[in-house]
C-alpha cells in the first residue's frame, strides 16, 4: 500500500495536502522514524518530539531557498524524510548511509551542518547578514532546544542578531530536556513561563489564546498581531530585552496552529523569537513516559506496535552486547569509590551525568555532584575554582565536547597547575554517530598543553587505579578511554600503573600501544606467531609525560606505535620527537598506527577500526610490512 510519504520527492509536494493529509502524514512520519531507529538504533525521543514542527516548517517556507538551520540536529529525522531521503532511510547512521545529523554535503537541504548544541542561531545571523549583502530576499530560521539554550554561545548570537534588527526566526522547542532533564535558572525560568496562570487555563488548547488572536480569517494586520502576541503570558521579557518579537509559548503539537502563525510569521521583520512546547518522545508511549531512556537507543531496546512503544528485542540486531563492564561503568565505579573515601572528591558534568556514568556519584553523593548544563567551558573553569580551594573536582566530559572548553583547559587549569582530573570519555572512534561525535584530536591538543598529565588505561582495572593514582596527585591529569567494554587485560594484581608495562615479549618487532589498541595488538601478535615472528605488546599507559627508561630499551627493535587519535600530534608522534630530541634517530625502525588527517564517517565502532587499520588484520599487515623492510637490519 503507497503512503504519503512513499508520495514525495520533494517538501514543496505538500504544499498540496489538506489538513487531513497533513495529520496522516505527521504519523506516517513517525512510524517509520520509530521503525528504521528501532532496526538501526539512533536518536528517537528527540525526532518524535518536533514531528509537526518539521511539517509545518515545510509548509510554511520554502526551504532550500529558506535556510532551515537545526542546533545540535540529531531531531532532524522527519526533515530528511522529507526532503529526498525517505527511499535510503533505511540506511540511517549506517556506513556510507543516511547520517544521524544534518550534513551539508549529502544534501542542499541541509544548509549547515551540525552535532553539538548552541551553533544554530550563530550561523543563522551569518546567513542572515550574508543575506542582506547579497541582496537576497529569503528566509532565515534556527530552530534550537532549550537544552542547547543553556549554552552560552547561543545567547552572544542573541545578543548580536538582536543588535543588528536583522529580519530572521529563531523557533525555541521546549520540552524541558536536553539529554537529562534541564537544569540551571534557564530551565526555571521556561518553566515559569509555560506554567504561568493563563497557560494553566489554557491546558486543554495550549495554543487557544493565539487562536483567538488569529482567527480562521486573519483580519488584524500583521501589526496588531505582533503587539497582541509578544507579550503573550509572560512578556518573554529576557527576549525583548534581547531585542526580539517574543511569541508564545503555544502548543508545538498543534499542527494547523503551527502553520497559521508561521505563515504570519514570515510577514514580520526584525528578529522573531517563537515558544514553543513539545513532548520528547512524542507517539511513543515508552518514549513518553522515559525520554530519557530513549533520547539515544540500541537497535535491541526498540521495536513498537501500534505507537505503543513496549520495548522488545529487535529480530534486526545482530551485534552482540558489550562483553565484561565498559570503560565508563569501570570509571563511574572508581569515582563513586573514591568519593567515599575523599569527602573533597567532587563530580562534575556538562547536561551528560547518565552518558558520563556520573548519575552513579550524584545517587551516591548529590551534594557533591554538579551538572552545570551544556557549559563545558563554565565546566572546567567551575571545576579550577574548586580545585584552588582545595576541593578534587573530576570533570566527566567526552572528547568531543571537551574541544569546546580547550582555552579554559590550557589558562584556568593547566596554566595555574591546579589539580582538575579531566575523565575523558568517548576518547576514539564512537561509532555510528556523525564525524562531529568521534574523539579523535584530544591526545593531540592535550599534550600539546604544559602542566598536564594525560594517561591513557587499557582495561577496567587501569581505569580505576589510574583514577586514584590521579586525584592523589596535585596536578592537572586527563584521563581518556574509549566508548567500549574494557575486559581486563593481563594480571589484575599489584599493577604499576605509573610506568609502562610489557603485555608480552617479542625480539622481532612491539607494538607499543596506549588504551583499548592494547587488545588488538595482543591479537594481532598471536595471528603473528603463527607465521613464526616473535612480537612484543607494551602498553605505555601515559602518553605524558613518556616512560623514557622503557623507550630506551625498545630502541633497538622495530617498533610500531598504536592509538586512537590523530596521526599528527599524537602519542607516536610524542615518541619521534624523543628520540629525536635524545639523539636516537639513527636507525630507528618505527612506524605510527592512528588516524589519519581525514574526518572518518559514520560506521559501526568496528568498522571505524578497520578503516584505520586499527583492528588486529591491520595490525597484522602493517607488521609483516615492516618485518618484511627490517629483517636484514635487525637481529632476532
Amino acid at each position: 500500500m503507497t503512503t504519503l510519504l512513499d508520495t514525495i520527492t520533494t517538501p514543496q509536494q505538500i504544499k498540496a495536502f489538506t489538513g487531513e493529509q497533513l495529520e496522516a502524514l505527521v504519523g506516517e512520519l513517525r512510524e517509520r522514524i520509530i521503525e528504521t531507529v528501532s532496526s538501526n538504533g539512533g536518536h528517537l525521543a528527540s525526532p518524535l518530539g518536533v514531528v509537526e514542527l518539521t511539517v509545518a516548517l515545510h509548509y510554511v517556507f520554502d526551504i532550500p531557498t529558506d535556510k532551515l538551520i537545526w542546533d545540535v540536529g540529531h531531531q532532524c529525522y522527519a526533515h530528511k524524510l522529507l526532503t529526498g531521503r525517505a527511499e535510503s532511510f533505511d540506511t540511517l547512521r549506517k556506513q556510507d548511509g543516511v547520517s544521524g545529523y544534518p550534513r551539508i554535503a549529502e544534501s542542499a537541504y541541509d544548509c549547515f551542518g551540525t552535532g553539538h548544541s548552541s551553533t544554530s542561531i550563530s550561523a543563522a545571523v551569518g546567513m542572515a547578514i550574508a543575506r542582506e549583502r547579497l541582496g537576497l530576499k529569503h528566509h532565515v530560521i534556527s530552530l534550537i532546544g532549550d537544552g542547547a539554550m543553556t549554552g552560552g554561545m547561543a545567547f552572544e548570537a542573541l545578543n548580536h542578531a538582536g543588535h543588528l534588527d536583522l529580519d530572521m526566526l529563531v523557533i525555541l522547542n521546549d520540552n524541558e530536556m536536553s539529554i537529562s532533564r534541564n537544569v540551571g535558572a534557564l530551565a526555571r525560568y521556561f518553566n515559569r513561563m509555560i506554567t504561568a496562570a493563563p497557560y494553566k487555563r489554557a491546558k486543554q488548547d495550549v495554543g487557544s489564546y493565539v487562536k483567538t488572536l488569529i482567527g480562521d480569517r486573519m483580519t488584524r494586520t500583521i501589526q496588531d498581531l505582533e503587539k497582541s502576541v509578544k507579550g503573550f503570558i509572560t512578556k518573554g521579557g529576557l527576549f525583548l530585552d534581547f531585542g526580539f518579537n517574543y511569541i508564545g509559548p503555544m502548543d508545538g503539537h498543534d499542527l494547523p496552529l503551527l502553520i497559521e502563525v508561521l505563515s504570519r510569521l514570515k510577514q514580520m521583520k526584525g528578529p522573531v523569537f517563537l515558544h514553543c512546547t513539545t513532548e520528547k518522545g512524542k507517539g511513543l508511549k515508552a518514549a513518553e513516559e522515559d525520554p530519557l531512556t530513549y533520547h539515544g537507543v540500541k537497535p535491541i531496546m526498540l521495536k513498537s506496535d501500534a505507537g505503543e512503544g513496549d520495548p522488545v528485542p529487535s529480530k534486526m540486531d545482530a551485534s552482540p552486547p558489550l562483553a565484561n563492564t565498559s570503560f565508563t561503568d569501570a570509571f563511574a565505579d572508581a569515582v563513586v569509590a573514591m568519593g567515599n573515601k575523599n569527602d573533597r572528591v567532587v563530580a562534575i558534568t556538562a547536561a551528560m551525568p547518565t552518558g558520563t556514568g556520573l548519575a552513579k556519584f550524584e545517587q551516591a553523593h548529590p551534594d557533591r555532584f554538579f551538572d552545570v548544563g551544556i557549559c563545558e567551558q563554565h565546566a572546567v573553569t567551575f571545576a579550577a575554582g574548586l580545585a584552588a580551594e582545595g576541593m578534587k573536582p573530576v570533570v566527566g566530559i567526552y572528547s568531543t565536547f571537551l574541544q569546546r572548553g580547550y582555552d579554559q583547559v590550557i589558562h584556568d587549569v593547566c596554566l595555574q597547575q591546579l589539580p582538575v582530573v579531566f575523565a575523558v570519555d568517548r576518547a576514539g572512534m564512537v561509532g555510528e554517530d556523525s564525524p562531529t561525535q568521534n574523539g579523535a584530536f584530544d591526545v593531540s591538543f592535550l599534550r600539546a598543553t604544559p602542566n598536564l598529565r594525560v594517561l591513557a588505561p587499557r582495561d577496567d582495572v587501569d581505569t580505576a587505579l589510574m583514577l586514584e593514582w590521579a586525584l592523589s596527585l596535585n596536578e592537572p591529569v586527563a584521563l581518556r578511554y574509549a566508548r567500549d567494554a574494557a575486559p581486563t587485560i593481563g594480571d589484575a594484581a599489584g599493577r604499576d600503573v605509573t610506568r609502562a608495562e610489557t603485555l608480552r615479549d617479542g625480539h622481532d618487532l612491539v607494538f607499543l600501544t596506549v588504551g583499548p589498541c592494547a587488545a588488538a595488538a595482543l591479537e594481532a601478535a598471536d595471528a603473528l606467531a603463527e607465521d613464526g615472528y616473535d612480537v612484543g605488546v607494551v602498553d605505555a599507559r601515559s602518553v605524558k609525560p613518556l616512560d623514557t627508561g622503557m623507550l630506551d630499551e625498545l630502541r633497538h627493535k622495530p617498533i610500531i606505535t598504536v592509538e586512537e587519535n590523530a596521526l599528527a600530534g599524537g602519542f607516536g608522534s610524542a615518541v619521534l620527537e624523543y628520540f629525536e630530541a635524545s639523539g636516537q634517530l639513527d636507525g630507528l625502525a618505527l612506524v605510527r598506527m592512528g588516524f589519519d588527517d581525514v574526518f572518518y564517517e559514520q560506521a559501526s565502532r568496528r568498522e571505524q577500526l578497520a578503516a584505520c587499520n586499527l583492528d588486529a588484520a591491520g595490525l597484522v599487515r602493517h607488521a609483516r610490512h615492516v618485518l618484511a623492510r627490517t629483517q636484514d637490519a635487525f637481529v632476532k
